[in-house]
């Protein structure tokens, strides 16, 4: 068994990818917000591949976490000089791992806030990228401005403060370059949000006016902001994967990555200065993101919403057991084919009709064994951003919404905290307590989970919504979510 550091790495054997590049000639070049499973399965791997071609030595990651709950990040990348095996899970089950070195040194805010400002301030750092959660960019979800109710920024907004926040770091870091002459880094977030680039700058712009307008203005014109798509489903790492990393390839890893084979990621060719070649190790590089990004979105994140709480209300506990059920099959192909995809633009140089089966697949996977739970978590985040567009651009011309409808009326049923056996759900959501309330007077208010304006806006005033809302509810409440799918397939 060899605990995996810097000295082990080398004496892995033949069955295990190791980096081919000296790492110790690796230069930090990106600082990356929000270090977890996804941006190590996907941005790191990349930089990765590009560093075994002899490339980007000079783009090495340094990561930085700023919740409490990122210590144990920083603990497990220290003890293995923030090595990690990332393994990818074969449908019939073969396991690939890869130790991935690009991340190069990680920081916990907290402990030392002027390390992650030097660092970010440097003007070796030409990106900052970021996957800091759907909920990580404080944006009101009916407004779509800055929403100052989070206690990070409102102390990142007092004089003289210390950054506690992804956005006070990354305002205050500009801050110094432009006051030392230095160009501005590009902010490349990674998060699964239409627009992502568009939003990072409207909102880091939007904070950064409270505090220094003049600031605002310099970055609204020097600082850049390129959109992206990423995707590649990755389950959180369970003690069962650590063991078969450990019984199968001989690797005590503290925190490994598991993912399907599948990868993408579609990006801007918007930066302000250098960047990695990652056309070379393929990443598309493109001019105009958007369609890719509301394939993805409007087909396998709201089929992802499409099938977790349903499932999960029908007694399944992982996303392959649902689709192995040719039911809940048919109704997500149903979805994407009438609802999700006519609100799409073309798409360039992909075919939709295999891209949705392709989707069926990779969800089947019996071996990534992705949890419904952690689909259906936060999902006050998830529904305006990926479900709510397509209702209202279905009902705007005249289309169904009849499985849309009953997505969201699953989710108000799951909210309710049981499922159809009386077994309690644990709802994860930054909103848990108001959903939860709320949810618990569905069947005598069956209007009142979707009447929160600041979550649906005036849906609970559309007569066709309503009406196909309150339809699917009561039909969860009465018949429960296999009969209700039923129900639908047979009209």
């Amino acid at each position: 068994m060899q605990k995996l550091s810097s000295d082990t790495v080398g004496a892995l054997g033949d069955q295990v990818g190791a980096p081919r590049y000296d790492r110790t000639a690796v230069r930090p070049g990106i600082v990356h917000f929000g270090v977890g499973g996804f941006h190590r399965a996907h941005q790191a791997m990349y930089l990765d591949r590009l560093m075994n071609d002899g490339k980007a030595l000079d783009w090495g990651i340094c990561g930085v976490g700023v919740l409490p709950q990122d210590r144990r990040m920083d603990d497990v990348m220290s003890a293995q000089d923030s090595l990690y095996t990332l393994v990818l899970k074969h449908p019939d089950g073969t396991l690939e791992p890869r130790v991935i070195g690009s991340i190069v040194d990680y920081l916990f805010a907290p402990d030392d806030p002027e390390a992650v400002l030097a660092r970010m301030a440097d003007p070796a750092t030409r990106i900052v990228s970021l996957t800091i959660t759907e909920g990580g960019y404080n944006v009101h979800q009916v407004t779509g401005e800055l929403d100052t109710s989070d206690e990070g920024l409102a102390a990142d907004l007092e004089p003289g403060a210390t950054p506690v926040s992804v956005f006070g770091f990354v305002i205050e870091a500009l801050a110094r370059r432009r006051a030392a002459g230095v160009p501005p880094f590009t902010v490349m977030s990674c998060d699964n949000i239409p627009g992502n680039g568009q939003v990072a700058r409207k909102m880091l712009t939007s904070f950064a006016r409270l505090k220094d307008p003049e600031l605002a203005d310099w970055i609204e014109r020097e600082v850049r902001f390129p959109n992206s798509m990423v995707d590649r489903i990755t389950p959180v790492t369970a003690d069962a994967d650590r063991e078969a990393l450990a019984e199968h390839f001989g690797i005590e890893d503290g925190w490994p990555v598991v993912c399907e084979p599948f990868t993408q990621w579609v990006l801007e060719d918007d930066f302000g200065g250098d960047r990695p070649p990652y056309e070379e190790v393929g990443v598309q590089l493109v001019e105009d993101v958007e369609p890719y990004e509301l394939m993805k979105l409007r087909l396998l994140n709201a089929s992802h919403q499409a099938l977790c709480y349903l499932g999960y209300l029908a007694g399944y506990r992982y996303a392959h057991e649902v689709c192995q059920d040719k039911l809940f099959v048919d109704f997500l192909l149903a979805y994407m084919d009438e609802e999700g995809t006519p609100t799409l633009p073309p798409v360039p140089g992909v075919d939709l009709d295999r891209y949705k089966q392709q989707l069926i697949e990779r969800f089947a996977n019996p071996e990534v064994r992705d949890t419904l739970a952690r689909l259906c978590a936060e999902s006050s985040d998830r529904i305006p951003k990926w479900l709510l567009p397509v209702v209202r651009e279905q009902l705007a011309a005249d289309r169904g919404i009849d499985r849309a409808a009953l997505v969201v009326a699953a989710w108000a049923r799951y909210a309710e905290g049981t499922d159809e056996q009386g077994e309690p759900i644990e709802v994860v959501d930054r909103l848990r307590d108001k959903l939860v309330e709320r949810a618990q007077h569905n069947r005598e208010e069956p209007l009142v989970f979707v009447s929160d304006p600041d979550l649906f806006g005036d849906l609970a005033q559309d007569e066709r919504f309503v009406r196909a809302y309150t339809s699917a509810l009561s039909s969860l409440h009465e018949r429960g979510a296999r009969a209700t799918l039923e129900a639908l397939a047979a009209d």
